[in-house]
Formats: structure tokens, C-alpha cells, sequence
């Protein structure tokens, strides 16, 4: 496991190091059944005290992630491969890559990208001046050969600068976290379902009577600031919602 640089992050440290290891998981370093490295090990490795190991071993436990055997240790749960399938989680908000974690093949379609001016909604959403400059971006998401997702993106230049067509055809979170070094943050998340559009029925191959579920999430940095505003479809057969609802933790 990689050493976590908490920095100037306002988010408490146990909190960083059960995402850290959430992530982990979900990429497939840890699989149904295996166990994590003990709390000595992992206090020394993220260089904090095992209380602070605890506490994010307690948020892993209460979001249905991982279970702990007193005396013997803390294991991924067995159900972690249904949580990790094509399913969208409500409090999923990591991106296409990072949901699937290697385990499909993924391929983005440019459909749209240019800079432009935000619409009085974007403005309001995303906290900008009328002159503020946006990427416009629509790409189409390809899993094992499939459409799996239309996202409709708009993000401030200002806020994640440098997203160009290379940026594009890989993984947007990827970049901001590995090239900008920012944190990603909370989400506010709506979910419906709505009519197919133009969009809809050339790249999903919808017909005008395939039900569409439509996300629509304003993504912050750690330190509150929106950086993303989207929507992203897919048909109705493509997969569901699931919705976790975890235990509180004991901290």
C-alpha cells in the first residue's frame, strides 16, 4: 500500500486512510476473503497511531466494505465482488475507472470538447462569473465493447486546468488526482429517470421508447470548492442503482 500524503487536507486523517484503502479494494489488490495488513502495520505504513487506524478500519466495517475478527484480524468482505459489479452506488461519485477497477476494459469516445462560457446555471452550480471560462465535454463511455455511459460534463478551467483530448480518453479523476495533486471531495448527487435524447439514441442506441437513468452530481474538491457539474446517462438495462445502508461506526 502506498503512503498517504495528508498534507494540508482539512479532512481528519483516519477519514483519508479508509478511502485510501477503500480504493484499494476496489482496484483488486485486496479481493473477497483477504486480509488486510494488521493495525500495527498499517499505523507504521500511513505513520499515525493504531486509535487512527481504528477509526478508518470502523468507517471500512460500517460502509459494508470490510469485517473485523476480534483476535485474528480485518477481511474483505465476501460480497465485495457484487458491490464492485457494473452497479452504480449512490455515494459513488470516483468515476468510470475507479468504479470498475481494471476488471473491464474501458474505452472514452470524444464526442464533444471545446472551452466556452458558463450557461447562468453552470454559474450558479459551480460558484463562477459570467466570464469564467468552462470545458464543455461529452464523452461516451465503452465497456468490453459496449456503451455503458453518456457523461455530460461541464468543469471550470480555472479550478482543473491542463484537460485536453489525452486527458479525455483515459481517466479525468485519474488526472486531477495524480497530475494536479487535489483531493476530491463530497458530492451532491440527483437521480431520475427521463426520456431518451438525440444523444441518447445515436450512441446508447436507445429508441424513443428506452427508459434512461440520468445522474446529475456537483462534485467538490476537499476544501468545498466545485469543480465538476454532470450528468451522465444510461439505459435502463445497463445496470442499477444500489443503495448501502451502512451501520453507524463506533468512534
Amino acid at each position: 500500500m502506498d503512503k498517504l500524503q495528508n498534507g494540508g487536507s482539512n479532512m481528519p486523517l483516519y477519514q483519508d486512510i479508509a478511502n485510501h484503502i477503500g480504493e484499494t479494494i476496489r482496484q483488486g489488490k485486496y479481493t473477497a476473503g483477504d486480509r488486510l495488513p494488521d493495525q500495527k502495520k498499517l499505523a507504521e505504513q500511513f505513520k499515525t497511531s493504531r486509535m487512527t487506524i481504528q477509526k478508518a478500519l470502523n468507517i471500512l466495517n460500517a460502509a459494508g466494505m470490510t469485517y473485523s475478527v476480534q483476535g485474528s484480524g480485518t477481511y474483505v468482505k465476501h460480497n465485495i465482488d457484487e458491490m464492485s459489479k457494473l452497479n452504480l452506488r449512490v455515494d459513488q461519485y470516483v468515476g468510470t475507472s475507479s468504479l470498475l477497477g481494471g476488471k473491464a476494459k474501458i474505452v472514452s469516445q470524444v464526442i464533444k470538447f471545446k472551452v466556452d462560457f458558463p450557461t447562468k446555471d453552470e454559474q450558479e452550480r459551480l460558484h463562477l462569473d459570467p466570464g469564467d471560462p468552462v470545458y464543455h465535454i461529452i464523452r461516451l463511455r465503452n465497456v468490453d465493447g459496449a456503451p455503458f455511459a453518456l457523461e455530460h460534463t461541464t468543469m471550470p478551467v480555472g479550478v482543473i486546468p491542463g484537460i485536453n483530448d489525452a486527458v479525455l480518453h483515459k481517466s479525468i479523476y485519474g488526472y486531477i488526482r495524480t497530475n494536479l495533486k487535489k483531493v476530491i471531495g463530497a458530492a451532491y448527487r440527483e437521480i431520475s429517470a427521463d426520456k431518451p435524447d438525440h444523444y441518447d439514441k445515436e450512441y446508447l442506441h436507445c429508441d424513443d421508447t428506452t427508459p434512461v437513468l440520468q445522474t446529475f452530481q456537483v462534485v467538490y474538491l476537499e476544501d468545498g470548492t466545485p469543480f465538476e457539474y454532470s450528468a451522465t446517462r444510461r439505459r435502463y438495462d445497463s445496470g442499477s442503482v444500489t443503495v448501502l445502508v451502512p451501520r453507524r461506526p463506533h468512534m
